[in-house]
């Protein structure tokens, strides 16, 4: 049973700040001109994707573990986690001489299993979602005496996340709000905690995926209650229930909530990479992306700050993203087109769109389906163009040659499979 009477307090905070200082990095907070831009509002990231697993949770991670007694640090630490606080703990753990083992759902990414191995730590593989691996990770900390450290909901972890909002406020003066991404809530309530203490008047929001909003579930109960995931980019903010601990703090210190959908969430890795070289994964581009779409409109010519909590994506979505995000600037475009079956057909096509200044990326023939007039061929081409008015320069230049052609629309399946994280 969680006792309430336990919640960190900012004297915890700063605490914390002075006992992990010597292992965790301190990431710079700087403007990003072009973010500030497309958002209307002048733009600061907290890099924390610069930390050395990749994320926040190194913070959180540290200051709990060297909170456990001696004897406890000789028997070990257990956690169940998806990723980023399972590389969190296998990194320190290993530093600090502390063993190690984290309980992951089968379907965790695979990258970050590998990387919590080679860090040292034991790797259980059980459950087909998080919660399922907590069951294991509690019998285990039961039966063997280990020290269990909730990835969200446990007060020195939460402590040690607050320590962002520390830094946040020295490194950028005038603050006028900060947007953070919420899952379980800790790295949300440890940055409202320390923000609110000192600068009552800075706002706090949250910004969880609507595919995964269980503190939206909260706030309507009253409660944090267990509430459907669904498959979502930010797969590290899927979690079914916020921690006690976070929402009690949550409740009392932040401004607002409000849901991004799965294209936002892309977009903003997409921004990110292009506008800043920053590679981070959908969970810590969630924050962003509330405001590149335009779901905070009251912050507009404010200071803001939006920690990049982390930095582990597959790199074959961050592919997949990178295209979605080229499709959506008009920059990417696949189309069919009719041309004769007859010598030079295909070389009419293609000299039309080199005279434009496009690139084929790519080109398939099709005489099977799709088609009944045996004079004609069918072709997908994917082009690359500079923008959207250059994309529709060469659908019309195509036009007038007298090639016709049938831009393929991205397709959203009705609904997505029930399930926890990816």
């Amino acid at each position: 049973m969680t006792d309430l009477s336990t919640l960190p307090t900012f004297d915890d905070i700063s605490a914390a700040s002075s006992r992990i200082a010597d292992g965790i990095f301190h990431t710079p907070c700087f403007e990003a001109p072009a973010l500030s831009e497309r958002c209307g509002c002048t733009v600061f990231t907290k890099d924390e994707h610069l930390q050395r697993t990749g994320s926040f949770k190194e913070r959180g991670a540290r200051n709990a573990l060297l909170l456990l007694s001696h004897d406890a640090k000789q028997r070990g630490a257990v956690a169940a986690s998806a990723g980023n606080h399972a590389l969190a703990l296998a990194h320190h753990g290993r530093e600090l001489g502390i063993p190690i083992t984290v309980c992951m759902p089968i379907h965790a990414p695979l990258v970050k299993q590998r990387r919590c191995e080679l860090l040292g730590a034991k790797v259980l593989r059980c459950g087909e979602h998080i919660l399922e691996a907590r069951h294991t990770a509690d019998e285990l900390a039961e039966k063997d005496g280990l020290s269990y450290i909730n990835g969200f909901d446990d007060p020195s972890v939460i402590a040690g996340q607050g320590t962002i909002g520390l830094e946040v406020m020295a490194q950028v003066p005038g603050l006028d709000a900060v947007v953070v991404p919420v899952g379980g809530g800790g790295l949300l309530a440890g940055i409202a905690l320390a923000i609110k203490t000192q600068q009552p008047e800075v706002k706090v929001i949250g910004v969880e995926p609507v595919r995964a909003a269980s503190l939206q579930a909260a706030q309507q109960a009253g409660a944090p209650v267990s509430s459907d995931m669904q498959a979502t980019l930010a797969d590290g903010l899927a979690v079914p229930k916020v921690g006690d601990y976070a929402f009690r703090l949550i409740q009392k210190h932040v401004d607002q909530v409000v849901q991004v959908d799965e294209e936002a969430i892309a977009m903003s890795i997409f921004r990110l990479a292009e506008d800043t070289k920053a590679v981070v994964e959908g969970a810590g581009a969630t924050g962003l992306a509330a405001l590149l779409d335009g779901r905070l409109p009251e912050l507009r010519g404010k200071r803001v700050v939006v920690p990049l909590c982390g930095g582990n994506i597959d790199p074959g979505m961050l592919g997949r993203v990178m295209d979605l995000g080229l499709v959506h600037d008009g920059r990417l475009v696949r189309f069919h087109a009719f041309i004769g079956d007859r010598p030079g057909g295909l070389s009419q096509l293609t000299n039309v769109i080199a005279e434009q200044g496009a690139s084929v990326q790519q080109i398939t023939h099709d005489r099977a389906f799709g088609i009944t007039d045996f004079a004609s061929v069918l072709v997908e081409c994917t082009v690359e163009t500079r923008d959207a008015a250059h994309r529709d320069e060469v659908l019309h230049a195509l036009a007038r040659d007298g090639i016709e052609t049938r831009v393929l629309e991205a397709i959203r399946p009705k609904s997505v499979p029930a399930g926890i994280g990816r």
